[in-house]
């Protein structure tokens, strides 16, 4: 005789949630593309992380993902009540934030968790055309924030200006779609940088100036490694959420995208616009490169 659930209603629920989450995890043909992109963007960034000369390509978002660390410290001071005095990049791919008050249990691991975070938020927005404008405009707001206190740091305007021009040149080309690589490159760049920062500080070696080491010292239970470990695992965790979510959240193929992409802050004037802002995009692009290398010409 045949066995019989006893409870059969709640097996036939289960099984369309097994199967709407098996759909809902499948990438589509664009996701599919993307997530191939986004596997040539680790790759290329692994190879020109350490290449000499060649690593000057990818120096600019470095710097980048350095202001998205110590912007991340300074939002964190902010809702822990401190007073920012300022923001400041160096040309070692080095940064500080300088603030007053605040919770330090907070505010210290807030720099690699933060900039994580931003990383695995601008990933998922690389999905979706509509989302990256989004993201640009929250990366505007960022960048305004950054100079306001990073307003005596020269290498900062520079870095700010070259990628707000990045970001406006792209937004006119294909209609957003380069746009839309653009954020996702960023988006593995912040984690991928978020990921070496941690295991270069923390966990195979120990730098005593780390954020690590500093929240170890107030915390006395656990070594500067042990919360490198911990703060790699989260990062690895965002790194994740982030693709995971993009999936889930955005199934528009190319030309659904492409359709609603027109109706949302559409490109004004198409091809002519193009020709108007391409050229000032340019420019700032430029001034950022020459900026970049005088930088490295003068660490060398």
């Amino acid at each position: 005789m045949p066995a019989v659930s006893a409870y059969p209603e709640l097996e036939h629920n289960f099984a369309v949630f097994a199967r709407d989450a098996k759909d809902s995890l499948t990438p589509n043909a664009t996701q599919r593309t993307t997530l191939i992109v986004a596997a040539c963007y680790i790759i290329a960034i692994a190879i020109l992380w350490h290449l000499p000369y060649v690593s000057v390509i990818i120096y600019p978002f470095k710097l980048l993902t350095v202001g998205f660390h110590e912007m991340s410290h300074a939002i964190a001071g902010i809702l822990t009540c401190a007073h920012i005095h300022s923001i400041e990049l160096d040309p070692d791919e080095g940064g500080a934030t300088r603030m007053s008050g605040g919770i330090p249990w907070i505010t210290l691991p807030a720099g690699y968790l933060g900039s994580s975070l931003i990383g695995a938020a601008l990933i998922t927005c690389g999905f979706d055309e509509n989302a990256s404008k989004v993201a640009s405009l929250v990366l505007a707001a960022f960048f305004l924030f950054t100079l306001w206190w990073a307003r005596r740091n020269w290498l900062t305007w520079i870095l700010i200006l070259g990628m707000s021009g990045l970001i406006v040149l792209f937004w006119f080309v294909a209609g957003g779609i380069a746009l839309r690589f653009f954020v996702l490159f960023i988006g593995v760049m912040s984690c991928m940088y978020v990921l070496w920062d941690v295991v270069d500080d923390t966990v195979a070696r120990k730098v005593n100036g780390s954020d690590a080491s500093s929240f170890a010292q107030i915390c006395g239970c656990c070594p500067s490694q042990v919360w490198g470990v911990i703060w790699l695992l989260q990062a690895f965790g965002f790194f994740a959420a982030g693709i995971i979510v993009g999936i889930v959240a955005f199934k528009e193929s190319a030309a659904q995208q492409k359709e609603d992409s027109a109706h949302f802050l559409p490109v004004p004037g198409s091809s002519g616009a193009l020709a108007q802002f391409a050229p000032a995009g340019l420019s700032v692009a430029l001034l950022c490169t020459a900026a970049c290398a005088a930088a490295l010409l003068h660490r060398w």
